[in-house]
């Protein structure tokens, strides 16, 4: 799939093309890279921390330009391209949508996951509130993944078992997968669309199948399986929201004086 070219993004009249990523269907894997999955993705996680603490630069200065200039420059824009294209093929290897290892770069027009942006012409008055308007889908995007990671252990269980991806499960995943690459799409200014259809695409039932994943067709346990992940990521964040403030808490010291121990 050909890569935009950033460096003068085309005027769209349409700017709420959301950013599409394609999947291959679920095939057999082999059981010992499941086996070893969240070890062989190390390397891949050391080298995505290094490229994002510069995103995070990158990323700042992008947001000037593009109060600025109404687009990310070029350079800018290129490089927050190809380290979100990079991350979501390890994301998605991790999560074991697919089973060839992804290679260190940040272009992989061979890799069967692909990521496609459309560059548009940026709200600058969206841009300057980007932090308070991404609040919502932070909201979701976090409940959503962190309901996936909850059951992590579960889905890892059951591609090893059967050395794929039971079709539900594949679709819940993939459609966690693609809210949280649109996300970070969003966050980082390479689109102009709001993160949207966590629950798939039944209003493009009709649009020519590109992939497994484009469009996204969610049956009933799929859905099911999206809800179950936001209830998972809702409880986990209240469990973690109470245990901070457990260890917050005030101590009682018992040896004070005047201290009562209760009846």
């Amino acid at each position: 799939m050909a890569n935009q070219t950033w460096s003068t993004p085309p005027m769209m009249l349409n700017t709420e093309v959301v950013p599409e990523l394609d999947l291959p269907a679920p095939e057999q894997q082999r059981r010992w890279t499941v086996l070893l999955r969240w070890l062989l993705i190390v390397p891949h996680l050391v080298v995505l921390t290094v490229l994002g603490i510069i995103g995070f630069f990158v990323m700042v200065l992008g947001w000037f330009a593009a109060l600025v200039l109404g687009r990310l420059p070029g350079p800018v824009a290129r490089y927050l391209a190809g380290l979100l294209r990079y991350q979501t093929r390890v994301y998605a290897y991790a999560m074991l949508l697919v089973d060839r290892y992804p290679p260190f770069a940040f272009d992989a027009p061979d890799y069967p996951v692909q990521v496609e942006l459309h560059p548009a012409e940026l709200n600058r008055l969206a841009v300057f509130f980007r932090l308070i308007l991404l609040i919502p889908a932070a909201i979701v995007q976090s409940l959503v993944t962190s309901g996936w990671y909850a059951v992590s252990f579960v889905v890892w269980l059951i591609a090893l078992v059967l050395g794929r991806m039971p079709q539900p499960l594949f679709e819940a995943t993939a459609a966690t997968a693609r809210f949280a690459m649109r996300f970070s799409a969003y966050v980082t200014m390479l689109t102009a669309a709001y993160p949207k259809r966590l629950f798939g695409d039944e209003s493009l039932a009709v649009v020519e199948r590109r992939s497994a994943s484009r469009p996204l067709m969610l049956s009933g346990a799929a859905k099911a399986l999206v809800v179950l992940f936001l209830v998972l990521g809702a409880v986990s964040s209240a469990v973690s929201s109470t245990v901070q403030t457990g260890d917050n808490g005030t101590t009682v010291n018992t040896n004070a004086p005047g201290y009562a121990a209760p009846r």
